[in-house]
């Protein structure tokens, strides 16, 4: 996608762990008026993956590194 910013990626990162933490609660959430409940569990993980390495990519910062099991 052209145009991201580092402000944008971590926005969107932002929201995606905020809908993470809030189906992790049972909750809902929504994000650009999609509901994610439980059953998306699998492409919120998808899409903070997503985010999470757009803000890496525009940050500089060094190589990605894994700890612990991956969802």
């Amino acid at each position: 996608m052209a145009g991201i910013t580092l402000a944008i990626a971590q926005e969107k990162l932002d929201q995606w762990l905020a809908a993470d933490e809030a189906v992790a609660k049972a909750q809902e959430y929504e994000i650009a008026g999609r509901k994610m409940t439980k059953a998306n569990a699998k492409q919120i993980r998808e899409n903070i993956d997503y985010w999470a390495e757009k803000v890496r990519q525009l940050s500089g910062t060094g190589r990605r590194f894994f700890t612990g099991v991956r969802r």
